[in-house]
Formats: C-alpha cells, structure tokens, sequence
C-alpha cells in the first residue's frame, strides 16, 4: 500500500470509529451529569412557591426557595416563576421539623460541633396531566457544623442566628440535593 492509501484508510477508520463512539453514547441515554432530565418534554415552565416553615427557624422557607429556584435556573433548561398557577409543573415544599444535637465534644466536654437536622416534604406536580411527578415526603438532610465560640447553643433557631454561613450551606447542598433528584430521576 502507498502512503496515501494508508493515509485515507486510517482518516476513514477514525471517522466510523467516531461516529460509533457517537451513537452508542446517544443511543443508550448518556448525558452529562447534572444536564439530564426525566421530566416530561412539554414541561417547560415550573412554579416554585415560598415553602411553608413548620419549623422555629426563621426565614428558613425564603432561602430554601431561592436556592431550590436559583438550582434550577442554573441548570439553564427551565423557566421558573414564583406562581402556583399559569405553569407546566408545581413544586411544592414544606419544612416539617429542624433539630440541633451535639455530634462531638472537646476536651473540656463542651460541644466542639453540632448536627442539624432538617426534615421537610417536597413534591412535583405535572399540572397539565395533574399527576404527581416526583414526591419526598420525608426529605432528611443532616448536617455538622462547628460550634460558635460560646458553646451554649439549644436550638436551630439560636444557632443559625450565631451563624448564618451555616443556613446558608445547608440550604445551598438541600437545593442541589432535591433539583438533582427531580431532574435526574434519583
């Protein structure tokens, strides 16, 4: 064989090979990570009302809705209102409890960090075919945390007042948690 010929065979060789490469991928539903989604196609607009608070927090329904909304507009694939009506899908959310407890101790047998727990209800309503699309109804999100300097906290509420960079955490990683959830059928 001459150069040439070798030359096209191997070019061809590396475009069937790609092009495999291609459909295989494709065919068997691959998709980058945090870019799928198993929601219906004709969902293009979902309502995300403030969450309703069972909990002594204060404020904690205003952040986890607006990070569960900015999780979802960061996925870049959805519009998402603040409504429950006029939309494609509703997803509701309720914090149904928040606790605190020592996770672990100092020397001196003060707390050194605390465990937050918070237990809430989420669900994602199709509301063209009105069907229930996805549902937790009890979404457990546990967190630790190192204790404010004063060592004296006895309730969520006191303790995310110490510390606000710890509601803000939380409620950053519950966001993530749920719209991957939703959008990746975990």
């Amino acid at each position: 064989m001459s150069g040439g010929r070798v030359g096209r065979v191997g070019r061809i060789l590396c475009v069937v090979c790609i092009l495999c490469v291609d459909l295989i991928s494709t065919g068997c539903g691959y998709a980058l990570a945090g870019r799928g989604s198993f929601l219906p196609a004709y969902i293009r607009t979902i309502g995300v009302p403030t969450f309703q608070n069972r909990s002594t927090v204060f404020n904690l329904e205003t952040l986890l809705t607006q990070k569960v909304r900015s999780e979802f507009i960061g996925r870049g694939k959805y519009q998402i209102v603040p409504e429950a009506t006029g939309v494609d899908a509703l997803l509701t959310g309720e914090v149904t409890n928040v606790s605190i407890a020592p996770a672990s101790f100092s020397a001196t047998q003060l707390a050194s960090r605390y465990a937050i727990i918070m237990t809430a209800r989420v669900e994602l309503r199709d509301i063209r075919e009105n069907k229930l699309l996805w549902e937790n109804s009890s979404v457990t999100f546990r967190q630790e945390y190192e204790a404010t300097s004063d060592n004296t906290v006895i309730d969520a509420a006191t303790f995310f007042q110490q510390d606000v960079n710890a509601l803000d955490r939380m409620s950053g990683e519950f966001a993530r948690t749920i719209v991957s959830a939703i959008l990746e059928a975990f």
